[in-house]
């Protein structure tokens, strides 16, 4: 029994003598400091407060916008659209990454990663080696990606292209929302159970866990099917492959697809940083929410209609300030008949173009017409997750901005509109955001006077 006590004695001597600050709450020292830079082509949205939807005309009495003063935390935001050749990054990412899955079966150690060489660790599933260049001509090779091209049967004048129906790409992502809630259906007040999981989850979290299998190409026949009777078949065939177009604003994107690109876009950064050797992930990026978009466009101008911060859509030279629809019937009045080359106009205060005009742009806010009522005043935000069998009504986001085809109205930063989740245009674009890690950029905690400096 004094044996038992003595190494207890041991253990509590030597658990003293660890990095313990002196015995002050210090935290866990040695912890490497974390400097956030800013996202290359994004520009810093300050944290701040302003009047949403405030100094729009209400031509069409919708009523859908009715004033409120929020805040909105700081945030990193693109500079212009996603552009075409930046959404071809995505789309060959997802077409080669197809591609080494395929070549993993025969050559598994040019295309597939199945070991950590330094551990022994074997990896179920492998990762895809990107270290290695698909040979798209070779022998071994060209049987197996034959699969990736589009059948005999479907081509024309002999050309060999990539089926674009099978660039699909699958992630997975936490339901927050279906976490948050309670379960209150054991005290009679109906809530449904598949909503109201969170004693599920507590004890299996992969009940928040969904699944998502996005096709990620554009829909390039947007340019016909938006116009009846218009001849826009070069845009159709060209907008979107042809250099000529690449920083043009990607169109023909659904919501699904953007959020897709956004889950994409961290993923791609994340593997780059693990493979320098990074211990911190980022934030991940994503859609802006309503009120962070309207926040962004105003460019700290807190009543003024427009990003560039006065009420008209020309400067004091009589130039168009944004790519609209100025006339009945006149289009190139602005300098653009369709979309146009992104950062063409000058930006707003905060380094951003195109916020008003050209194309418009997703948000990730589900669409409800008195959404101001209900929404919180700190980041509001609605959310609705609809699913493939939800009514039409519950798919609706909003979409911000107004594009080359609208009327000025709806080029003010306050106006509100919506399309369906599942509905790609050819006046729809999308940005990135990426929320900012702490309170403003530039803090320097360590001047804090409480910190314990060793």
């Amino acid at each position: 029994m004094k044996r038992v006590f003595f190494y207890l004695a041991v253990l509590i001597l030597l658990g003293s003598c660890g990095s313990s600050g002196n015995g002050e709450l210090v935290g866990v020292q040695n912890r490497k400091p974390y400097y956030q830079p800013t996202p290359f082509g994004m520009a810093y949205i300050p944290l701040g407060s302003y009047t949403m939807g405030v100094g729009e005309e209400d031509v069409a009495y919708a009523l859908v916008h009715q004033p409120k003063t929020v805040t909105i935390a700081a945030f990193y935001m693109d500079e212009t659209e996603v552009t075409n050749n930046e959404y071809r990054q995505f789309v060959h990412w997802v077409r080669d990454s197809i591609a080494r899955v395929l070549l993993g079966d025969i050559l598994p150690e040019d295309y597939l990663i199945e070991e950590n060489r330094k551990t022994g660790e074997l990896y179920d599933p492998p990762f895809l080696n990107w270290n290695t260049r698909i040979d798209w001509k070779g022998e071994e090779e060209r049987d197996v990606l034959e699969e990736l091209f589009l059948p005999e049967h479907e081509r024309f004048f002999r050309r060999k292209e990539i089926d674009t129906r099978k660039l699909n790409y699958e992630y997975y992502w936490v339901d927050f929302q279906a976490a948050s809630k309670k379960d209150f259906s054991q005290d009679g007040s109906g809530e449904a159970g598949s909503l109201a999981n969170r004693p599920q989850g507590l004890q299996d979290r992969s009940v928040y866990v969904r699944k998502e299998v996005i096709n990620v190409y554009p829909d390039t026949l947007v340019w016909l099917f938006d116009y009846s009777y218009s001849f826009n078949e070069p845009l159709t065939q060209k907008y979107f492959y042809h250099p000529a177009y690449d920083n043009y604003p990607v169109v023909g994107v659904n919501w699904k697809q953007a959020t897709a690109f956004c889950v994409w876009r961290t993923q791609l950064k994340n593997s780059f940083l693990a493979r320098k050797g990074g211990t911190s992930n980022i934030h991940d990026y994503r859609l802006p929410t309503e009120a962070e978009w309207e926040w962004a466009a105003r460019g700290g101008h807190d009543f003024n209609p427009y990003p560039w911060g006065g009420p008209y859509t020309r400067n004091d030279k009589g130039c168009f300030l944004g790519n609209y629809k100025p006339l009945r019937g006149n289009y190139s009045d602005d300098g653009g008949a369709t979309p146009i080359i992104v950062a063409h106009y000058p930006s707003n205060d905060w380094g951003l173009y195109d916020m008003s005009g050209n194309v418009a742009e997703w948000t990730s806010d589900a669409f409800d017409e008195s959404s101001y009522n209900f929404t919180w005043d700190l980041n509001p935000h609605y959310q609705y997750n609809a699913d493939e069998n939800d009514p039409a009504v519950l798919k609706r986001k909003v979409v911000r901005g107004g594009s080359w085809k609208d009327v000025g109205h709806y080029l003010q930063v306050a106006s509100r509109s919506y399309e369906y989740q599942d509905t790609a245009k050819s006046y729809i674009g999308f940005r990135c955001v990426q929320p900012y890690l702490g309170r403003q950029k530039d803090d320097n905690p360590a001047k804090a006077s409480h910190i314990y400096k060793r």
